[in-house]
């Protein structure tokens, strides 16, 4: 029964690709439109994608362009071919504007640079894209019924663009201890990330470390700069606390605090 069964399963499998190479080769239009929806409707997208590619073209202006063109979007989405399900959902809405099918191509095309956004410590070129291409999905179609989708993928991305800013001042702090020249530039680079992030999931250890760095600043400066660079490394700390007053590096901010105002007594005597 199982060689018979696997006997019927290939002679479909044979007989099914003997007929998509004849539409292939068919010139008959109709022929392959018909063979390309029925493909697509049983979800075989890559040879429905190779049948639209074909005749794509030939249906600029007719009738069916409109739904050949976006089933064909659709497919390079479908097979994960995103850069080029990007650029022909970018092209539907161009040709069809008012298609009923416009607020979803929106969507796709969206959502298919959201796929192509790389890890965040590589360049974010694509992922500034996609926010671009997501933001303008949000302002047109406030009530659509992806605005959720969209919302969370938007956020999803300006997190990791935060990330990629916040891990440049952390990697700039960590080799400030073999090197105090990067101190000054692991201060400012912490500094602008607060300041252009303020609702930021990385606010709180950014904060900490800008006061580290203040600290260890104060710490490796000429007697003559050391008073004037702990003050400017409490008010950070004073930031710290006000923000997060239950912060997770309490203990660890107290400690640096601490040698701060020893630091202080010395100069003072």
């Amino acid at each position: 029964m199982r060689q018979l069964l696997f006997l019927f399963i290939a002679s479909l499998v044979l007989s099914s690709c003997s007929e998509y190479q004849k539409v292939l080769k068919n010139e008959d239009i109709k022929v392959k439109y018909d063979y390309a929806q029925r493909m697509y409707e049983e979800k075989d997208f890559r040879r429905a994608n190779r049948l639209f590619e074909q005749i794509a073209p030939r249906y600029v202006g007719k009738p069916q362009g409109e739904r050949v063109m976006f089933f064909y979007a659709n497919t390079y989405f479908q097979i994960k071919d995103y850069n080029f399900a990007g650029y022909q959902f970018e092209r539907f809405i161009k040709s069809y504007p008012k298609s009923d099918k416009a607020q979803e191509a929106s969507f796709l095309g969206a959502k298919s640079y959201f796929m192509l956004s790389p890890k965040y410590s590589i360049d974010q070129t694509d992922t500034d894209k996609a926010l671009q291409k997501l933001q303008n999905f949000i302002n047109t179609y406030p009530d659509s019924e992806f605005l959720p989708e969209a919302n969370e993928m938007a956020q999803t991305l300006t997190v990791k663009k935060q990330r990629k800013a916040f891990e440049i001042g952390k990697q700039f702090n960590k080799i400030s201890k073999f090197d105090y020249s990067f101190l000054t530039p692991a201060i400012a680079s912490m500094d602008n990330f607060i300041s252009d992030n303020p609702g930021s999931i990385f606010r709180e250890e950014a904060l900490f470390i800008k006061f580290e760095a203040s600290t260890n600043l104060g710490l490796n400066s000429f007697d003559n700069k050391k008073a004037e660079r702990f003050e400017e490394a409490k008010l950070v700390y004073k930031d710290l606390f006000k923000y997060f007053p239950e912060t997770k590096f309490a203990k660890e901010a107290n400690g640096l605090l601490e040698k701060i105002e020893k630091e202080l007594q010395q100069i003072s005597k």
